[in-house]
């Protein structure tokens, strides 16, 4: 009688279970009797589950040295170990910045910062000669216009309340290199946005990208020399006369002629609430009658929209601006966006902040969504029981909207207060909830920037 020898071989395990990531073989998972095995297969499960490998972009840490200056980032669980052995803390939530517990060589590599000026968003990337370090989005709030507007109205109903003030127009000077406080927010938000970078990432050159716009020719290609200075409304008495002239009496509406003793009104194609402006490209001659029937029927779309070159002046304004204010190179936009067709990058920007900051075929990073917030709501408010009026009010409550706050050890999103601050609002998830700010355990408060 031979002696049959007993041979182990282990079975491959599905994929769809938690604790190994491997293929599934059907021969070896079939029932076979035991009067004729030859191989009896064993298990070779891990007792514990194992991290799933996932192949996705990977996020990074910011790390600062013993001293304070900015070192390479690492890995998420890199800092996760440096941080369970006691070698290094945390200095900073948002963004989470890791300071290390140990003097080291501070040995840093060459980091290009890309910057994509924007007027809705600013685009940004860090790269190396290896990898892509870090990029983003900051998405910018674009409220300034219409916060003036309101802050106008409670200004002047607050004055009519003042028996006697001083006169003010002596006092209405303008400095030297005075911007539009809506183009003056965006610029600082640049400025904060590369400054708070570097001061988390050892970056050795910026990288910004300007665009030439000539606005005038592209409204009259034809424009040269003195006609740069005297402009559209040059020999005309006033704004009504100029598109009298270039209507040739006709109302933009119904196409009729204007009789002579018809009342006329100048209506805004594109309303200043939606960015409009009162230059004469943007303004219709209307009949009395036919702009009260354009309002009454919406019938806005009978008018030719024209084109705001708003961001075009903005974004020109912020790249000169900035070339004085911050030590930096410059790029042009069709360099740009030749080399980005080049490697067959989808038009974002981000990946034109990649291209921007001399990018090639680095590894790409996981991109962050930044919020650009109101530091400090604290004046105006609407007032309730269904008035439309504002009202004043002086007390700054602690919690912010956009802070962070803590509710039994998990961590959510403030969406504002109500009721004096008593009760705050928080997001879970897509839901908005309220809770009473006596049952939060802690406050974060972020600033301008709020990184995710």
């Amino acid at each position: 009688m031979s002696k049959q020898t007993l041979q182990l071989k282990f079975k491959n395990v599905p994929t769809d279970t938690s604790l190994v990531c491997s293929s599934t073989t059907l021969p070896l998972n079939r029932n076979e009797r035991a009067s004729v095995v030859e191989k009896v297969l064993d298990c070779n499960n891990p007792e514990v589950n194992q991290r799933k490998q996932v192949s996705e972009l990977k996020a990074i840490v910011p790390v600062l040295s013993f001293e304070g200056k900015p070192l390479m980032p690492c890995t998420q669980t890199k800092a996760r170990h440096l941080l369970e052995r006691k070698k290094a803390h945390v200095v900073k939530l948002n963004p989470f910045i890791i300071q290390l517990n140990f003097i080291c060589e501070n040995k840093v590599q060459d980091i290009s910062l890309g910057i994509d000026i924007g007027y809705k968003t600013i685009g940004f990337s860090a790269i190396t000669e290896i990898e892509e370090i870090m990029s983003g989005e900051v998405k910018l709030d674009n409220k300034t216009s219409e916060r003036m507007v309101i802050r106008r109205i409670c200004r002047l109903k607050r004055r009519c309340k003042l028996r006697y003030r001083e006169p003010r127009f002596n006092n209405r000077t303008r400095s030297e290199n005075w911007f539009p406080p809506s183009i003056q927010r965006k610029l600082n938000t640049h400025i904060s946005l590369i400054n708070k970078l570097k001061s988390f990432l050892p970056i050795t050159k910026v990288i910004i990208e300007i665009a030439k716009f000539d606005i005038q020719k592209i409204e009259n290609s034809e424009i040269s020399g003195i006609g740069y200075q005297q402009g559209n409304l040059y020999g005309y008495l006033n704004v009504k006369m100029f598109l009298f002239n270039r209507e040739k009496g006709k109302c933009q509406f119904c196409r009729k002629k204007i009789e002579k003793g018809q009342k006329v009104h100048i209506h805004h194609i594109k309303s200043k609430n939606e960015g409009g402006t009162d230059r004469p490209s943007n303004l219709a001659l209307l009949h009395k009658n036919c702009h009260e029937e354009l309002h009454e029927k919406m019938l806005y779309d009978k008018l030719k929209f024209v084109k705001s070159y708003k961001t075009e002046s903005c974004i020109l304004t912020i790249g000169k601006k900035l070339q004085e204010l911050i030590d930096c190179e410059v790029t042009f936009g069709y360099i740009t966006n030749f080399r980005r067709k080049s490697l067959e990058l989808e038009k974002t920007h981000i990946n034109d902040a990649f291209v921007i900051a001399e990018g090639n075929n680095q590894k790409r990073c996981k991109p962050l969504i930044i919020e650009h917030k109101r530091i400090n709501n604290r004046i105006l408010q609407v007032s309730r029981k269904g008035f439309k009026l504002l009202s004043i009010r002086r007390k700054r409550y602690k919690i912010q909207n956009k802070d962070f706050i803590w509710i039994d050890g998990i961590k959510y999103l403030c969406g504002g207060t109500k009721m004096n601050g008593a009760r705050v609002y928080y997001f879970k998830g897509t839901i908005k909830q309220d809770i009473s700010s006596k049952k939060i355990e802690k406050v974060y408060h972020t600033n301008s920037l709020v990184w995710f």
